[in-house]
């Protein structure tokens, strides 16, 4: 078991090397939401995402030996760019084994910071069979991303400087998936302040820790396909376990409509941009799943924020059909000069920006689209929507309309 002095020596071997992120407020929540929040942001590492902590205590913590003869990881893509970052700044060779659908972005950046990377399998879990063989015949040292005790320790430093920088903290909720990050940020936590409560978040549709806590052992999932991919872990660590067994308060599931949702209140309100698994821990209190009261003070931990824009783009607009923002519009007209123009007469009329059009002559509708369908820029909620739906009542030359979901 990690012991807080374990995190205090890491958090004096990496000071130099890191970054020590900016805990704001969040006033946005704060109108969602009671108490006091604020929103440790770590996807403001140099690599993005909280792993350049671990990472980096791990490498400093390598003797000479290993050193020189390289290291190799599993990662979904946060632990393999701290890694192959700062392997890189130290002059270790480093070899990253990566899910075969990992984010582009993720793929680049490792790629960029000089490692070697191999593509193979679904998630990190899948990769550790050919890391271990790696390590066998090149002589490489293996740097789990989670379920290594210095690697803990250097996660853990994110929970020395809260206590720090939020002095009254009550609350602090963390992202999960091997639980790395959590028991770290736990063990030196509860050794400072017993009474404060430690939070654990997982996507719904990969709960390992959950699950695992649920039957006393390390569990494996069959399937851990979710948006929040940097926390899409198949099972939990043997030596992270104990930790999140003994010092974790709770551990909520968040589904993804609600990763979704999270990702883009992050966008619009606090203007950040913050990966799924970095946003569940905001998405634990814009859905209620958190008891909190207004005498608390909650730190939210947004853990990365590599994300593909692609993403980014399909978020925004389910984010934005989902509060009555963006709308689809299906009309039947007859086939006469002058009824498009009416249609989009109609729209403009409540206050409505059309995106892009389909006329379709052969099965006789018209689709106002935005992107495809047609879409509200004015931030009219659900209101909007409903008087476009109101459209085909208000005089619609000669058919009938609909909304249809994006």
């Amino acid at each position: 078991m990690l012991k807080n002095s374990d995190i205090v020596a890491a958090h004096e071997r990496i000071r130099s090397g890191v970054a020590r992120t900016t805990c704001p407020q969040s006033f946005a929540l704060e109108a969602r939401a009671d108490g006091r929040f604020y929103l440790k942001t770590e996807f403001r590492q140099r690599t993005g995402s909280f792993k350049d902590r671990g990472s980096l205590n791990k490498l400093q913590r390598l003797g000479p030996t290993a050193r020189e003869g390289g290291v190799v990881a599993a990662s979904a893509g946060n632990h393999a760019q701290a890694l192959a970052y700062h392997a890189s700044r130290l002059g270790i060779a480093c070899t990253i084994v990566m899910p075969t659908h990992a984010p582009l972005i993720k793929i680049a950046h490792t790629r960029g910071y000089g490692a070697r990377v191999i593509q193979t399998g679904e998630t990190l879990s899948d990769g550790m069979a050919l890391v271990d063989r790696l390590a066998r015949e090149e002589g490489l040292t293996p740097v789990h991303a989670f379920d290594d005790l210095d690697v803990m320790a250097g996660q853990g430093t994110i929970g020395l400087e809260i206590l720090e920088q939020v002095p009254d903290l009550t609350t602090v909720i963390v992202p999960v998936g091997g639980g790395g990050m959590i028991s770290g940020i736990a063990t030196v936590v509860k050794a400072q302040r017993p009474n404060v409560r430690v939070i654990g978040v997982e996507a719904a549709a990969s709960p390992g820790a959950r699950e695992s806590l649920a039957a006393g052992k390390p569990v494996r999932l069959e399937n851990s396909n979710t948006l929040a991919d940097g926390i899409a872990v198949k099972r939990i660590g043997d030596l992270t376990f104990p930790h999140l067994a003994t010092l974790v308060d709770d551990i909520v599931l968040i589904d993804e409509e609600q990763i979704t949702r999270a990702i883009f209140f992050l966008l619009e309100s606090e203007k950040f941009v913050v990966e799924g698994g970095g946003a569940v821990s905001v998405a634990a209190v814009l859905e209620g799943k958190v008891e909190l009261g207004s005498s608390d003070v909650t730190v939210c931990i947004l853990s990365g924020g590599n994300i593909d824009m692609n993403l980014v783009s399909r978020v925004i607009d389910r984010a934005l059909w989902a509060d009555g923002r963006l709308a689809r519009l299906a009309v039947v007209v007859r086939d006469r000069p002058g009824y498009l123009s009416e249609v989009t007469a109609l729209v403009a009329i409540e206050g409505a920006n059309v995106l892009h059009i389909e006329h379709t002559r052969l099965r006789g509708y018209l689709r106002g689209e935005g992107g495809d369908r047609t879409h509200d820029r004015d931030a009219r909620p659900r209101p909007y929507r409903d008087d476009c739906g109101q459209v085909p009542r208000t005089r619609a030359p000669g058919g009938r309309a609909g909304l249809t979901r994006p």
